[in-house]
């Protein structure tokens, strides 16, 4: 059902940046807090990677205008701005300065979605697109 809901996004106007999970590592607040910190989740991502010789890209999600200074360090290929205003948003963007990607994710509406492109991120998550689906009820038994 997975690309049906890809699809959904897709024909109405959205776009996918991926399919699951197993097509990049996304490292949120539960990951960095469980591995001790940005670096030590990120390293822990990049071993990872490494031990499956696998490559695939790393976004990391910040909670503040100072962790982007950690993943910084630590390098990853996206950062995800999670529940930051617009002026926020606006700050980190310029601090990232295009070295690279970024994403506005947490409490995004449609009708905030404009502020947030405002300010300059390249993705931007809207949870809203899918949250208020009402799902069809088909029933495939037979009848006589």
């Amino acid at each position: 059902m997975r690309v049906l809901d890809k699809m959904a996004v897709k024909i109405g106007g959205g776009e996918n940046h991926r399919i699951g999970l197993f097509d990049m590592i996304l490292l949120k607040d539960n990951h960095i807090d469980f591995a001790g910190g940005v670096e030590k989740a990120v390293l822990g991502a990049k071993a990872y990677l490494k031990a499956k010789n696998k490559n695939i890209p790393i976004e990391c999600e910040v909670r503040s205008l100072e962790d982007i200074d950690k993943v910084f360090a630590a390098g990853v290929d996206r950062i995800m701005f999670d529940n930051f205003t617009p002026e926020m948003t606006r700050l980190a963007v310029e601090k990232v300065a295009g070295r690279c990607e970024t994403e506005s994710s947490g409490g995004i509406t449609l009708e905030t979605m404009e502020e947030y492109a405002a300010c300059g991120v390249d993705f931007i998550s809207v949870g809203a697109l899918t949250h208020q689906i009402r799902s069809l009820d088909m029933s495939l038994k037979a009848c006589e």
